[in-house]
């Protein structure tokens, strides 16, 4: 089977380095990614995410808004108003989601290949999935090697409900895989800079086949329609793996032999090691894994009152269900279980736990350390990598605070 990638590959135009500059996307001739400083002072909301909720989020840059850890409070389901913003190209115009259900998509490497609409691929069925949607790299802001991009802590992640059709559905409408697929390449609608090499810039992403299962094309996000700044009219989210899997503005579907030749796939997001070169030699950031951190009491919070506190959070196992949480309020040389509550959405959704304890006058450093249904434990330590991707460490995500 031909490779997935269609683009046409040649070397970069010249005056392309400026043409990427423009966009804020020449990160991606220097082989650094998710580029961005962090917030000297509070910024106001960019325009087109004007209808967020401003004290919920950290403005790192046009593109990437943070979550605050202490908006998350203790509900499931994150709110659309307070979740995170990651773009890696500007959205496109917003008159695509005027008429939604006339967005189409291409759907490749299967028997009987062709294009739907939103309308067409309404009729194939409807999914409900609840996921955590993360970047990749959520946690980069605690590597002490400072690595190039945004510096997040926790707040790149949301737990999300998505709505949309079983991707699985719309291969079964068209006759079935092509044969010769080992894997799901997605690829944006973002209106790509002239000038460059597309497949330099080009939002192109390949999973597994294996993420087919599970993978939906999704029209509605926290029960109405997709937002254009989160991918709309429609998205692919592949539940499980890292959000830049999941892709927005979806505009083709491709199964084949090969992963995707887009840089985007080849060289970023990958997990390598300090002092080499990001290549397609190296693990991709794709299936997310186990994960947990604090979200109150907090800090910010100011002292707090001796006795009772409700210490609580949030986990996830990434493509498994969580099976438990232990949390410490002495720095990890004891633990304690804490309690799941809330509802179950589902094995790629996260859970809320809670420890009731009782904390006397002093500093205590609060940590917590979940496990997933494969016994697969967080792990201490964060796995060290040139773009700050993947830190799972519980010791990174641990708050101190102060009792009185």
């Amino acid at each position: 089977m031909k490779n997935p990638v269609t683009l046409p590959r040649r070397h970069l135009l010249t005056g392309s380095a400026a043409a990427l500059s423009a966009l804020g996307l020449a990160a991606w001739t220097r082989g650094a990614h998710a580029q961005a400083a962090p917030a000297a002072a509070a910024k106001p909301l960019p325009p087109y995410v004007g209808w967020k909720n401003p004290g919920s989020l950290i403005v790192h840059s046009s593109s990437t808004l943070e979550t605050r850890r202490g908006a998350f409070g203790t509900g499931v389901v994150t709110p659309s108003s307070q979740l995170y913003i990651r773009n890696n190209l500007p959205a496109p115009d917003a008159a695509i989601v005027a008429e939604r259900d006339a967005w189409t998509v291409s759907i490749e490497g299967v028997k009987a290949p062709r294009a739907l609409t939103v309308a067409e691929l309404r009729t194939l069925g409807i999914e409900t999935v609840t996921t955590v949607l993360q970047c990749s790299g959520n946690g980069r802001g605690f590597f002490p090697s400072k690595p190039s991009g945004t510096p997040w802590t926790v707040g790149a992640a949301g737990c999300v409900v998505w709505s949309g059709v079983p991707l699985r559905n719309v291969v079964a409408a068209l006759g079935g895989l092509a044969g010769g697929a080992a894997y799901l390449t997605g690829t944006g609608g973002e209106k790509l800079p002239e000038g460059v090499d597309p497949l330099s810039v080009v939002v192109e992403r390949s999973v597994p086949i294996q993420a087919l299962e599970n993978a939906i094309l999704a029209w509605e996000m926290n029960g109405e329609p997709m937002p254009l700044a989160h991918g709309g009219p429609l998205r692919l989210v592949v539940p499980g793996y890292q959000g830049v899997n999941n892709i927005k503005y979806v505009k083709r579907v491709a199964f084949g032999a090969e992963q995707s030749q887009a840089r985007i796939m080849s060289h970023g997001y990958r997990m390598s090691p300090p002092g080499t070169k990001a290549g397609p030699e190296q693990p991709s950031v794709w299936e997310m894994t186990t994960k947990s951190w604090i979200n109150g009491p907090l800090p910010e919070q100011g002292t707090l009152k001796a006795g009772m506190v409700q210490v609580h959070g949030v986990a996830f196992g990434g493509t498994r269900g969580v099976k438990g949480v232990e949390v410490s309020v002495d720095g990890g040389k004891t633990w304690q279980v804490a309690q799941l509550i809330g509802p179950d959405l589902g094995r790629f959704a996260w859970r809320q736990f809670v420890l009731p304890a009782r904390l006397a006058a002093g500093s205590h450093e609060l940590l917590s350390r979940a496990t997933d249904t494969a016994g697969n434990v967080q792990p201490e330590q964060r796995e060290e990598n040139l773009g700050g991707y993947n830190n799972t460490s519980w010791r990174d995500h641990g708050v101190t605070v102060v009792v009185a």
